[in-house]
């Protein structure tokens, strides 16, 4: 084995695959001495999680950046002049084991750009997963990302051998698809998404009746949104994931900004990069919609199409909502104390337990963690002063923020005392 070029491949084809966000990443210092093969540089390593729950560390690379299409937003397009590599199948393979043996790994994020057709490439990465499995006897978790347009017949076989499968709608909306990329078609997103839903629906059932059939992609199905490429608001974004978590049964959406990596027309120009803080509150959004109980409309609307960027939405949503509230803490139910802004649902739980016993005052919420800097303008509870006033919505909202900027000065002033 050629090391040195086997380097250089994984130092190409892992910088290609930061773009990639559908599997959850953090960057690993983790280093290998003496010019050995593996040296991560926070660059090829990152985080997923298994079904049960359990953080593992990925080897996360392209096969290939080389593609037939000429997507705007996409790096790897075939017009953009970059240093081109591909892995051979048994390369891939090798590094992975390697990788594992040195415990820098415990399974593999594998994506790739599109060369030749959409079967040839999902061919080439379903047989890095079988001989994993098969040949390795590598039991380790696979994120195997499907090619859009591959046949139905490809991705059967890809969810016999990967614990989890994504197709990257790319743009939320079809016309912003259009716009980008010509090429592709939307329904040959959706395709493999839905032979992916129907095949996990069918397994789960086979299985219920006898336990020794195998499983299929047992930790579900993602997809990633690129956020800022085009003109969509905050409501096309959310209106889209909602879709696809009814109708695909997707574990998660993943939301990235477009970061520029050309000059062209249809695109924002050079040097605008979408802002983390519209990444962070979109996925704000998404976890109320999955775990809080908040409707899509609620949030995000033709009145309010976009987030608030200076406040989080469950925030508001209740700024908006004023009407609704204060909530008596002591006797209000599940559905509603979610809906606080400052109460998470660990909160909560301890909430209605402990007011089982007594009535719970300010003192009480503090120590279960509730954020009474925002909390305490939505609610009553045993104590003799509510804190809201009747105060109006703008007011509400300026206090909490001058509140979190001083909590911010207060936290930055002490770091630095730290290198006094």
């Amino acid at each position: 084995m050629n090391f040195e070029r086997i380097q250089e491949k994984l130092d190409i084809l892992a910088d290609a695959a930061k773009y990639d966000v559908s599997c959850s990443s953090s960057g690993s210092t983790r280093t290998n001495k003496n010019k050995g093969l593996g040296n991560s540089s926070g660059m090829g390593i990152c985080h997923s999680y298994t079904e049960d729950g359990r953080c593992v560390s990925l080897l996360k690379i392209l096969l290939t950046n080389h593609c037939i299409f000429d997507c705007a937003y996409c790096v790897t397009r075939k017009s953009n002049d970059i240093k081109r590599a591909a892995f051979k199948i048994q390369e891939v393979v090798d590094l992975t084991i390697n990788f594992y043996r040195r415990n820098y790994i415990e399974g593999l994020f594998l994506s790739s750009g599109i060369f030749k057709s959409a079967d040839y490439t999902m061919e080439r990465l379903i047989a890095v997963a079988k001989k994993l499995r098969e040949e390795e006897n590598f039991n380790g978790y696979i994120h195997l990302k499907s090619i859009p347009g591959a046949s139905d017949e490809l991705m059967y076989e890809a969810g016999l051998y990967a614990d989890r499968l994504s197709v990257n709608i790319e743009i939320p909306t079809i016309s912003g698809l259009k716009l980008l990329a010509p090429d592709k078609k939307h329904e040959d997103f959706l395709k493999p998404m839905l032979k992916v839903k129907n095949e996990i629906v069918r397994y789960k059932s086979e299985r219920k009746v006898l336990r020794t059939v195998p499983k299929f992609a047992p930790a579900g199905q993602s997809t990633q949104m690129i956020i800022g490429a085009t003109g969509e608001s905050d409501k096309d974004i959310m209106y889209s994931a909602t879709h696809f978590y009814k109708n695909y049964n997707m574990k998660r959406v993943y939301y990235s900004g477009y970061v520029p990596v050309a000059n062209d027309h249809r695109l924002p120009a050079i040097g605008t990069q979408v802002p983390m803080l519209r990444e962070n509150r979109l996925y704000q959004t998404d976890w109320l919609l999955r775990f809080y109980g908040f409707s899509v409309q609620e949030l995000v609307n033709d009145t309010h199409p976009n987030l608030d960027i200076e406040v989080d939405p469950k925030l508001s949503w209740a700024l908006r909502n004023l009407h609704h509230f204060p909530v008596d803490i002591n006797s209000a139910d599940k559905s509603v104390l979610a809906r606080i802004p400052g109460i998470g649902m660990r909160s909560v739980g301890k909430i209605i337990k402990a007011r089982s016993f007594r009535k719970l005052n300010w003192e009480h919420l503090k120590k279960m963690g509730v954020a009474l800097n925002r909390a305490k303008f939505f609610i009553l509870c045993d104590s003799k002063h509510w804190e809201r006033r009747d105060l109006d919505a703008p007011r509400i909202k300026g206090m909490i923020l001058q509140t979190s900027t001083a909590k911010f000065r207060k936290h930055y002033a002490s770091q630095l005392s730290l290198f006094n």
